[in-house]
């Protein structure tokens, strides 16, 4: 990313990503559960928010819209068997996305309602992934809880590189923190 051409982007950034996928498809019992499907929807979507993103163009509403649905996949997924939880964990989710948003408002202009949705949907997805491993307390409720705690601090890093300013670690902090949450997010399946 930061030496190399750019078609090493473009070839090793969706291909970590596809591995990732596979790990998914691989997991767990040979049926496909609800979780599974859903796991596996939202990595797809989030497979092609990669590409759009990693385009020379400006394709960053394109990219938003399809980490939002991967977001909402995830969603689906920590909901499904336990349902929709409510506990005072909403809280500190709630404070991180005003507090994310009171950082990056000056700087959004047209951008704050898309970028607003993304933040509650982004929360409410690590907030049912917290839920989920409280109900169940298995390991693999865990790893989703401890993935979408990065896939934030990932998209946390972007959004403020993007729309406050670059900054030279940026890039190291959004993927590094972007493809753990992603691998721990599929090895919850299992």
């Amino acid at each position: 990313e930061y030496y190399g051409p750019r078609y090493h982007v473009y070839l090793f950034k969706p291909l970590t990503m596809v591995f990732i996928l596979l790990i998914a498809v691989q997991a767990g019992w040979p049926g496909a559960s609800f979780y599974k499907v859903a796991i596996i929807a939202g990595l797809i979507c989030s497979l092609a928010g990669d590409v759009f993103l990693m385009l020379p163009s400006d394709r960053f509403v394109a990219g938003l819209v399809s980490f939002l649905v991967a977001h909402l996949f995830y969603i689906a997924a920590f909901t499904s068997g336990v349902g929709f939880g409510f506990s005072w964990r909403l809280l500190p989710c709630a404070i991180y996305g005003i507090l994310m948003f009171s950082i990056l408002a000056p700087y959004l202009r047209k951008m704050k309602l898309p970028v607003v949705v993304y933040i509650v949907v982004i929360l409410v997805m690590a907030w049912q992934a917290w839920e989920r491993w409280r109900q169940t307390g298995q390991s693999a409720a865990l790893l989703a809880f401890l993935g979408a705690v990065l896939f934030v601090v990932s998209d946390s890093a972007l959004a403020v590189n993007r729309f406050r300013g670059p900054y030279k670690m940026a890039r190291l902090l959004t993927l590094s923190t972007y493809f753990a949450a992603q691998w721990l997010i599929a090895r919850s399946v299992g």
